[in-house]
């Protein structure tokens, strides 16, 4: 037993926040999946081009592109999905052992058409698809734009994992994206029991926001705030989870869309490793965190019981940031605005790097 199986008896599931050609071909992901307890792999644009930027895992199978005439937007895929494939084969006994709830592997839409809802529903559909794999989930931003895609691919019976998600409120679409999606779903027919749905929190990227904002400010008071409004929210966003979901009235068989921490490795190397790890622990959770993270809880546990049952001391500490002068819904649309412009940053220049060498 380790202390992630600690977390898992806690309720929330450890999924890694990578994925490449290297770990599937060493036997890496296999191996961390016997040795450290992980039962899911989330993916970004970001994770993709680090992976096929580097070192010479692609070279054979670009190759072979090349020979095919893949332009680079064709390629990248080919490849992410190659491999996102090899993890779902991996993570199947666990898909199964869980009924669907884990064992899970998503893979995201184009970040560049955020705002383009029939564009990004035919891609979620085109992924899933492709993919061909059930434990596959297919990432979708909480942009408004995509929010429609979300609960249409739902409706599909397409696994969704919404991600760049940041404030309550817009949690709070998401939650009805998802509801009405699946009671779509279950009116077209579709064994409801099959779809599974998170909803990803970014977390450490709100303490980056919030605590630059609060040296600006410079009082002790607002120095001692740092490092605090992550965990807040998510706390928050938990509390809004389970009133939404005792409230909703779900179709017979219907799962939970489950909360999802990430953004999860720490920023600020002053804050404990493993802060966002053992204070959002608690039941119906996923936490996806980079290796380093991971290694962090397996070495200092640091873990006290559920740590999302007390949503009013959340609230608190949420109204003494707003009280120092925090205007969160600027955080937000800066977050949410930033989001969307570094993928679409990381994914223009793999592109550009696949042109270069398919050329």
């Amino acid at each position: 037993m380790t202390y992630i199986d600690d977390l898992a008896a806690l309720g929330t599931s450890t999924w890694l926040d990578d994925l490449s050609r290297d770990r599937l071909d060493s036997g890496n992901l296999a191996e961390i999946i016997n040795s450290k307890s992980i039962v899911g792999v989330t993916t970004n644009p970001a994770i993709f081009a680090a992976a096929m930027s580097q070192g010479s895992a692609y070279d054979a199978q670009l190759a072979e592109l090349k020979a095919a005439g893949a332009t680079a937007d064709t390629a990248v895929y080919d490849m992410a999905i190659e491999d996102v494939r090899r993890a779902c084969d991996l993570f199947a006994p666990i898909f199964e052992a869980t009924n669907g709830a884990d064992g899970r592997v998503s893979i995201e839409v184009d970040p560049r058409i955020s705002e383009d809802t029939a564009a990004t529903l035919q891609q979620a559909r085109d992924l899933w698809n492709r993919v061909g794999r059930p434990n596959v989930m297919i990432k979708i931003p909480a942009t408004p734009g995509s929010l429609p895609a979300i609960t249409d691919a739902l409706a599909e019976g397409i696994s969704v994992n919404v991600t760049l998600i940041f404030s309550v409120e817009r949690y709070r679409e998401v939650v009805s994206a998802y509801v009405d999606g699946i009671q779509r779903a279950a009116d077209n027919g579709l064994d409801v029991s099959k779809i599974h749905s998170v909803a990803s929190f970014f977390v450490s990227r709100l303490d980056s926001e919030v605590d630059k904002r609060l040296d600006a400010i410079g009082t002790d008071e607002a120095r001692a705030a740092r490092g605090k409004a992550g965990v807040a929210n998510a706390q928050r966003a938990y509390g809004a989870f389970q009133e939404l979901f005792d409230a909703a009235k779900l179709p017979e068989g219907a799962n939970l869309q489950r909360p999802l921490w990430a953004s999860t490795g720490v920023k600020n190397p002053d804050y404990p490793a493993t802060l966002y790890v053992s204070e959002l622990a608690g039941p119906h959770t996923v936490n996806t965190m980079p290796e380093g993270t991971i290694d962090a809880v397996l070495e200092l546990g640091n873990l006290h019981g559920n740590t999302l049952n007390d949503p009013a001391a959340a609230d608190k500490q949420w109204s003494q940031l707003t009280a120092l002068g925090i205007d969160f819904d600027d955080v937000f649309e800066v977050l949410e605005r930033e989001g969307v412009e570094k993928f679409v940053d990381s994914w223009t220049e793999l592109l550009d790097s696949l042109n270069a060498r398919l050329a």
